[in-house]
């Protein structure tokens, strides 16, 4: 993992709290698993991302920093703990997209697209349970 100081700070999070962080990522997948707009699905399912990878690096002990570059640390650390190369260039795309549609402008986010990252997103999800499972103990 690369947990550099001016990335992350080291905490020690309680269960609860990373409960709580991935009950709010379960939240907006569930939401954007539900919307029928292309760039509510879109949205949500990022953030529903950027919360796992939140929720993972917190039970490594580690608290993000918020400054310019922190999302790619995030999702970074997210493709390392669940050891896929494929989340990190595939959220990476995802970051990239959520960044020209909110600060170059906008684009349109097609229901192809949108449905795409969503897909991606849930397998991550279903992808992490075991890793979560395995910190709490059985079954969230």
């Amino acid at each position: 993992m690369n947990f550099s100081s001016e990335f992350f700070q080291e905490f020690d999070f309680s269960k609860e709290t990373i409960k709580k962080y991935l009950a709010s990522g379960h939240k907006d997948l569930r939401i954007a698993r539900e919307a029928k707009e292309s760039d509510v699905v879109f949205q949500f399912s990022y953030n529903a991302f950027i919360e796992l990878g939140i929720s993972m690096i917190a039970v490594k002990g580690y608290k993000i920093k918020t400054r310019m570059g922190h999302h790619i640390r995030i999702i970074n650390n997210l493709a390392m703990i669940l050891e896929d190369e494929d989340i990190d260039g595939y959220g990476n795309s995802m970051r990239k997209t959520r960044n020209t549609e909110l600060y170059d402008g906008g684009i349109i986010i097609s229901e192809k697209q949108s449905t795409a990252y969503f897909k991606f997103v849930d397998k991550v999800f279903l992808k992490s349970e075991q890793f979560f499972n395995k910190y709490f103990g059985g079954m969230l």
